[in-house]
């Protein structure tokens, strides 16, 4: 059954979990500077293996591969987005709380007589 061409009586299937994937590819975008577009995007991926593996099996019987490839693709780009969010949160608070300590009086005495 790999890669048999579609005989007239046969119809054409969508690709499960293809919209999922595409409003959790969105989402991902669009929450991309909060953690939460990192997991939607990371769920996105996930949900669009199984879909991808049906598609490769016999590309001729399934339609809406487009919009599995357009999820996944903005699922990709929401958890780079998510992951550079994150790292930059990370960053931002370790040069912030080291800048705070600066200004503790007490610690800033002890600096002061070395």
């Amino acid at each position: 059954m790999e890669n048999q061409p579609l005989t007239a009586n046969q119809q054409f299937e969508k690709l499960p979990n293809a919209t999922a994937v595409l409003i959790l590819g969105i989402c991902s975008i669009l929450f991309g500077c909060v953690f939460v577009g990192f997991i939607c995007g990371i769920i996105g991926l996930a949900l669009s293996k199984k879909p991808m593996m049906m598609y490769r099996m016999n590309p001729m019987k399934y339609v809406n591969f487009g919009m599995l490839n357009a999820g996944r693709i903005l699922s990709i780009i929401g958890v780079i987005l998510g992951a550079i969010a994150i790292i930059w949160g990370i960053i931002s608070a370790l040069v912030l709380g080291g800048s705070f300590m600066l200004f503790d009086s007490d610690l800033f005495e002890d600096l002061l007589d070395f």
